[in-house]
């Protein structure tokens, strides 16, 4: 019992003395007093960011779409009109505007080439959309394993410390380890959570931007499966 009651005592001392070592430290400090780990965590931090920017800037880009692009593509076939229609899938930067491309290139060929022809370019255009995003769910995954080296070893580091200091329990130095330890498991986690997160925002809205390429991919093979209109 008197074991349990000194053990309950030291950690609220430990829990007093980080809690006030910490208010009187600014951001910079804190992160100075994480150690040479911190700047890795940072670096990671920016990549992530740069990562999930620019890949949700591509894929709104990939996103969006003019309603009428298939209906125009249609009329130009119906017409015979197929490099107006090659123009007008040139002229639209979008993944759907190249597969429905290469689709028109292929016309008189077999539907089994049109159709191999389209999945082979709808393949290329995930494979774009989804570039960088293997890193991020590696920052994602990596970053808390990393803060938490970083908390091992400030750990090993004060035991250190405390045994050169000739096995005396000094409370101040064990807290202040303890502190500056588990600053690098705080860092991993505010970098890995986000990016977590961000990547399988990303991976969501890839799955969207799919989605309207399949739907395209059939409609533009039901507008080759059609008989023309004559007008």
């Amino acid at each position: 019992m008197i074991t349990l009651l000194q053990a309950v005592d030291t950690a609220e001392i430990i829990t007093e003395s980080v809690a006030t070592q910490a208010q009187t430290m600014s951001f910079g400090e804190l992160f100075m007093a994480g150690g040479w780990l911190m700047w890795p965590l940072l670096a990671l931090g920016g990549v992530a960011i740069f990562i999930f920017v620019e890949r949700f800037m591509a894929i709104r880009k990939a996103s969006n779409m003019n309603i009428h692009f298939m209906h125009r593509v249609r009329d130009f076939i119906y017409e015979g009109k197929i490099n107006s229609a090659v123009n007008l899938c040139r002229s639209t930067d979008s993944p759907i505007a190249r597969m429905v491309e290469k689709g028109i290139e292929r016309i008189g060929r077999p539907m089994s080439d049109v159709q191999t022809a389209i999945e082979n370019v709808a393949n290329l255009e995930v494979s774009k959309l989804e570039n960088g995003l293997p890193f991020l769910a590696t920052i994602a995954g990596g970053a808390p394993m990393l803060g938490f080296l970083g908390t091992v070893m400030g750990m090993v580091q004060a035991f250190m410390d405390m045994s050169m200091a000739g096995g005396t329990v000094d409370m101040g130095m064990l807290a202040g380890g303890m502190y500056v330890a588990m600053i690098t498991t705080v860092g991993g986690l505010l970098v890995g959570i986000p990016a977590y997160f961000g990547y399988n925002f990303l991976v969501a809205r890839i799955e969207r931007v799919v989605f309207q390429m399949e739907a395209n991919s059939i409609a533009f093979m039901d507008i080759l499966n059609q008989p023309v209109q004559k007008r």
